[in-house]
């Protein structure tokens, strides 16, 4: 019997492989396994050029536990090693001092896994003993085992194994019981060895007999060897992609679309990714990818491998030639990594672009399911922006469908403003702003839908793509000043008419928001009262609540509305009359007591104007305050007199509600009130 220490100078080098190295400790079983792969196809390509003469025989790896004794095997018939062997790649480690190692991989931990055996001393995370009885390949060899409790001290001695191969044997430790039991390690043989090149075997299948579950004698084999993506596209069937995506994503709908990647040059790639029918969630989308390295999974958590918005596509991406750092879960970003992210970019537009020449109908279909995808990476990737112009689409209210070129010529003939301006109409919700859709349609203007999660920070981009363009939501103002045509008249309504109008209605509007009133002379068929949104705050405030960075300071801006009066309504009208004939003789009398006072205070103003503030004497001051005071006494009387009007008129609260009704404002008890003051107003 040899003892001896493993060659590292320090002896905290098995907390460091607990702590630093594997973050994650359920790999450990990823890695003994890979290793069993990487040693049966060593022997398999040994055979395959003559070095080995053996018979090759069944080459599967077996998983067995013991859960009495808490102990995890890994055998399999591969290459095996020497006693010499064994010492050089599991007692040397290829490094001085962990000292050392730290400093010089910290920043840069690429794959040394396999050359440096670092991925067998996992097994030290979860065991508190681990032993290998090994057996080389090569003629004459003695089969060796090493045993180590996870100190810098090992024992190696000769045994006994009847065939070539290696047995891992760890011992659980009491932290890690839960790897001691078949429902746990079934689940990380599922997870991390389902598509793996060599059958492993763990226990035997059971079936259903005489009411209870029992064993069969045959080994139950945990994963696929030959899955999807390693087959040839012309071997396969839409049926074949749509079966693989059922089991990758049993809960899930059926994709949409998929595309085979298969790069030999100047990278090796190899995978499916799948189109997912998208919900309004992007972050319940993301975290779909799988990532595998020569069939080993990996990770599912994909960023720097592919784009973000390509996180939202479901599948399979498979290449050696992606860094990984010594515990093969996070991804390091370098050049062949930003190749591999630029051509699976182009790889899915291109997908995309011929799908939709090919079956124009089919991708317009599918297009609300897809528009998420593509519009975020519109937003986030500028190459990807170029080449979906060519495929993205604009929706309209009747359901059509236009590529960004055919839009443009629908309506540059009609939509083009007095600036020469190309003015996109569109609406977030066809329900609630169907008046303002109708109104904008009467014009013969068309209207787009973009009723997206993402469509007020898409609508900026396209802004910033489209020449000489600009995008308004259709309720965002009345149509005549959205497409100005020519300079719209000044309204009917004198400056004093409008003054006397405002408090009248203004005791009426919903205190929750701040209203603007303002007076415009449109058409007699337009409506009489208008609710409209100003554009730009309401961009910036639909892009504060989807998270847009900088634009917190417009989400906490309580919301802000236009009540737009139309001077040439007959019942805008009929209100100016009734208020004339009701209050004319109570307003004649205020005006008669307010007159003098303006009239004093006027000429005050007109002696005090080229005088700087300390040229003012006091008497002059104290006599502006006065008159100021009761100006604003017998102004707020005429005001009170206006507001008190309006909230005893049934009209000006049924104008009101009916603008807030076409906004889809007026709700719960003001709604009721408004229907039975609309029953009763009929009756009468």
């Amino acid at each position: 019997m040899q003892k001896g220490q493993i060659g590292v100078t320090t002896e905290n080098i098995f907390p460091i492989i607990k702590k630093f190295l594997y973050s994650d400790h359920e790999i450990f079983l990823r890695e003994l396994i890979s290793n069993g792969i990487d040693a049966t196809q060593k022997l398999k390509a040994l055979a395959s050029v003559g070095e080995y003469k053996g018979e090759v025989g069944d080459l599967k790896i077996s998983i067995s536990l013991d859960e009495k004794k808490k102990t995890l095997t890994v055998s399999d018939r591969g290459i095996g090693m020497t006693a010499e062997e064994v010492e050089k790649y599991i007692n040397q480690i290829a490094f001085s001092s962990a000292e050392e190692f730290l400093d010089k991989y910290k920043n840069q931990l690429n794959s040394i896994i396999g050359h440096f055996g670092l991925g067998f001393y996992s097994a030290f995370m979860v065991s508190e003993k681990v032993e290998i009885i090994t057996k080389s390949y090569k003629e004459g060899a003695s089969a060796v085992k090493w045993s180590c409790d996870g100190s810098p001290e090992y024992t190696l001695e000769e045994t006994t194994k009847a065939d070539r191969g290696t047995d891992i044997i760890l011992h659980i430790d009491k932290e890690s019981d839960e790897f001691a039991t078949e429902p746990r390690v079934l689940d990380l043989l599922k997870k991390y060895c389902r598509f793996l090149p060599v059958e492993i075997a763990f226990g035997k299948e059971k079936e259903w007999k005489d009411g209870k579950e029992v064993e069969t004698g045959k080994d139950r084999i945990i994963n696929d060897t030959n899955p999807l993506w390693v087959r040839k596209p012309s071997e396969l069937k839409d049926e074949d992609y749509q079966k693989f995506y059922r089991d990758l994503y049993p809960m899930s709908d059926e994709a949409m679309f998929y595309i085979h990647l298969n790069v030999d040059y100047p990278f090796n790639l190899t995978g499916i990714l799948y189109f997912p029918k998208i919900k309004n969630n992007i972050e319940i989308q993301k975290n779909k990818i799988q990532l595998y390295c020569n069939q080993v999974y990996v990770t599912d958590s994909v960023e720097g491998i592919v784009p973000d918005f390509l996180t939202l596509l479901h599948g399979v991406i498979d290449s050696p030639d992606i860094p990984l750092n010594v515990s093969r879960s996070y991804l390091q970003s370098d050049s062949n990594v930003k190749k591999i992210s630029s051509h699976i970019t182009k790889k899915v537009a291109d997908r995309l672009d011929e799908i939709f020449k090919n079956d124009r109908p089919e991708y317009e279909k599918k297009w609300d399911n897809l528009k998420l995808f593509i519009e975020y990476g519109m937003i986030t990737e500028e190459k990807f922006n170029e080449r979906a112009e060519k495929f993205a689409l604009l929706k309209n209210t009747e359901g059509k469908y236009f590529t960004f070129s055919e839009y443009k010529k629908l309506i540059e003939g009609n939509q083009t403003d007095k600036n020469k301006t190309l003015v996109y109409l569109y609406s977030t919700n066809p329900v609630d702003q169907h008046s303002f859709i109708e109104t904008a349609k009467s014009r013969g203007y068309d209207v787009l839908v973009m009723d997206g999660q993402l469509d007020a920070h898409y609508i900026n981009n396209l802004e910033t793509k489209f020449k000489d363009s600009r995008f308004a939501r259709v309720d965002s103002d009345v149509i005549d000043r959205l497409i100005e045509k020519d300079a719209l008249p000044e309204s009917k309504l004198s400056a004093e008419q409008q003054e006397d109008l405002r408090p009248v209605i203004e005791g009426l509007l919903p205190e929750k928001a701040h209203f603007n009133i303002q007076f415009e002379d449109l058409t007699v068929s337009a409506q009489p009262m208008i609710i409209t949104q100003n554009e730009f705050m309401r961009r910036m405030k639909d892009m504060a609540a989807m998270g847009g960075g900088g634009m917190n300071f417009y989400g906490e801006l309580p919301d802000s509305y236009n009540l737009v009066v139309n001077t040439n309504h007959p019942l805008i009208n009929q209100l100016i009359e009734e208020k004339n004939n009701d209050l004319s003789e109570k307003l004649a009398e205020i005006d008669k007591e307010l007159d003098p006072v303006e009239l004093d205070h006027t000429k005050l103003e007109n002696e005090l104007k080229d005088k700087k503030d300390e040229e003012i004497s006091a008497e002059q001051k104290d006599r502006r305050d006065t008159l100021e005071k009761q100006l604003e006494k017998i102004r707020n009387k005429r005001k009170d007199m206006l507001k008190h009007y309006g909230l005893e008129h049934p009209l000006v609260k049924q104008l009101i509600d009916l603008a807030l009704l076409s906004n889809n404002m007026l709700k719960g008890e003001e709604l009721t009130k408004f229907i039975r003051r609309s029953v009763e107003m009929i009756r009468k």
